[in-house]
């Protein structure tokens, strides 16, 4: 795997973890919040606290919800990306097998960048059909209201 690729993965992970830690603290930190409010009104001894104590309980349930979040996001994201890593190999696998090739990491590898450059070129192709016919169906809209527009 080439380093740019691998940045971008290590990129990726880090803002699935960042998005999921922003909503933990948010969740989190809106409980703590409501049980405060519910201990100053129900509870003297919590009442009878100073507020820098209380901010300080408020943060701790945010500052836990932060990294329950952040860590079961990026433990998924880590699942997905092993699940993707074993089908690409076993379909990697297969296909060397087929061709009388065994399946080293150096064929598996070569296989990779093999089909991430086919995939690629699909991927242009099919953008460049699509620019093509979405081209060619307005042209002939044009076509027509210019004669309707002479008359």
């Amino acid at each position: 795997m080439n380093r740019v690729r691998r940045q971008e993965e290590v990129d990726r992970a880090y803002e699935v973890q960042a998005k999921a830690a922003i909503r933990g603290a948010a969740q989190y930190g809106a409980v703590g919040l409501g049980l405060a409010a519910i201990g100053h009104y129900s509870w003297p001894a919590f009442r009878r606290q100073t507020l820098p104590f209380k901010a300080w309980l408020v943060t701790i349930v945010s500052v836990f919800g932060l990294c329950i979040h952040a860590e079961n996001a990026l433990q998924s994201h880590e699942l997905e990306q092993r699940r993707r890593e074993n089908t690409i190999r076993r379909e990697a696998r297969l296909d060397l097998a087929r061709r009388g090739l065994v399946a080293t990491e150096t064929e598996i590898a070569k296989w990779k960048e093999e089909h991430f450059a086919q995939k690629q070129a699909e991927a242009e192709a099919e953008a460049r059909a699509r620019t093509e016919s979405s081209a060619a169906a307005e042209q002939p809209a044009t076509t027509a209201s210019a004669p309707a527009s002479e008359q």
